[in-house]
């Protein structure tokens, strides 16, 4: 058998494979995706979407290496080699970043942070988001410089800079300072947690939930439906509020200004109706208490308790218009009011 009739049998043969993986691709990937969605276990489901292309083209890449000797010409063998040990470099460090998507998908479906008690659901998901961050930015730099490594005059480059390692790291570090500082910061983050995932927080005094963690920035989410983007090491070098730290449970108040001739006990009475009547108190908090005084009016403070940040809020509204009706409709005669005294001046 002659070297052209081996070279054409390999074309054929490579054709094939390639043919091959191009039906693995449209017809094999969709049959076990149904497959996986007929199992009880998330995981199939996520293992195919994320993995199975990378694992196929794998596959056929290690059969077509394989293969390589049969008929190629040695002057073309140790390029074709090169190059596929690029592809292979590639396909196995997307499988890595794919497999972390796996498992965020499985975190996701198994830890719910749409309940109500979900301290320990945001605790877990802030932690796998910045991890998984990190995990990937390892994984494409590992990646690059060992696709790098794979040409001899790079791994010499190579050898001549680890020589020197010493000056080039004090360098590097002085350059980078910034940018180590904000990676430190995230790992702070994901193990100290001061914020998490969809965490109430207060950032420069603006209410909103905790959106998206990243390495170097996180996304707080207004009330308004605007984005706020704080850098990661604002949480770490600044303070700030965050109202679910420990529990998703919140104190409400509300402040009402009224004549010293008001009757407390009524209001008092008046404010437990108001919130036995209402689906937003958690039952637990119903206090009414003198707070303050001036020459005018005094303060009366309403305070109340709900089970998250959101609730209180629409519990503080309500409270405050049912409270406002209540002394409009009673005792009107105990608004805030101006006196004068108007004395007649002696007569001459």
């Amino acid at each position: 058998m002659n070297e052209l009739q081996i070279n054409e049998w390999t074309l054929w043969f490579l054709g094939a494979l390639l043919v091959a993986g191009l039906l693995g691709h449209l017809f094999v990937y969709r049959i076990l995706l149904a497959l996986a969605g007929r199992t009880k276990n998330v995981t199939d489901g996520l293992f195919v979407r994320h993995c199975y292309r990378p694992l196929q083209w794998l596959v056929v890449l290690l059969v077509v290496r394989s293969a390589l000797p049969l008929g190629l010409p040695e002057e073309y063998l140790a390029v074709v080699k090169q190059i596929l040990s690029l592809f292979f470099i590639g396909l196995v460090s997307l499988l890595l970043v794919k497999a972390t998507y796996v498992l965020d998908g499985y975190i996701i479906n198994r830890f719910n942070i749409d309940e109500k008690d979900n301290l320990r659901a945001r605790k877990v998901r802030t932690q796998l988001n910045v991890l998984k961050r990190i995990v990937i930015v390892l994984v494409c730099i590992m990646a690059l410089g060992t696709m790098l490594m794979t040409f001899e005059k790079v791994r010499q480059l190579g050898t001549t800079i680890l020589a020197s390692a010493g000056i080039i790291g004090i360098v590097i570090g002085i350059a980078a300072q910034r940018t180590i500082g904000t990676f430190i910061a995230g790992l702070q983050i994901a193990f100290t947690q001061p914020i998490r995932i969809d965490d109430v927080v207060i950032v420069e005094n603006e209410w909103g939930r905790i959106e998206e963690i990243t390495l170097t920035y996180v996304v707080v989410k207004i009330w308004d439906l605007r984005r706020l983007i704080v850098p990661i090491t604002y949480f770490i070098e600044k303070p700030f509020q965050n109202w679910t730290r420990v529990t998703a449970d919140l104190l409400g108040t509300v402040y009402i200004y009224v004549d010293y001739t008001v009757p407390i006990e009524a209001l008092r009475t008046e404010l437990q109706k108001i919130l036995k009547g209402t689906e937003l108190w958690d039952g637990k908090v119903c206090v009414i208490q003198v707070t303050n005084t001036s020459e005018r009016a005094i303060e009366l403070r309403a305070l109340m308790s709900a089970a998250d940040a959101s609730t209180a809020w629409s519990l503080r509204c309500y409270v405050r218009e049912k409270l406002v009706e209540f002394i409009q409709k009673n005792y009107p005669e105990s608004l805030p009011k101006l006196r004068t005294s108007l004395n007649r001046l002696p007569e001459q």
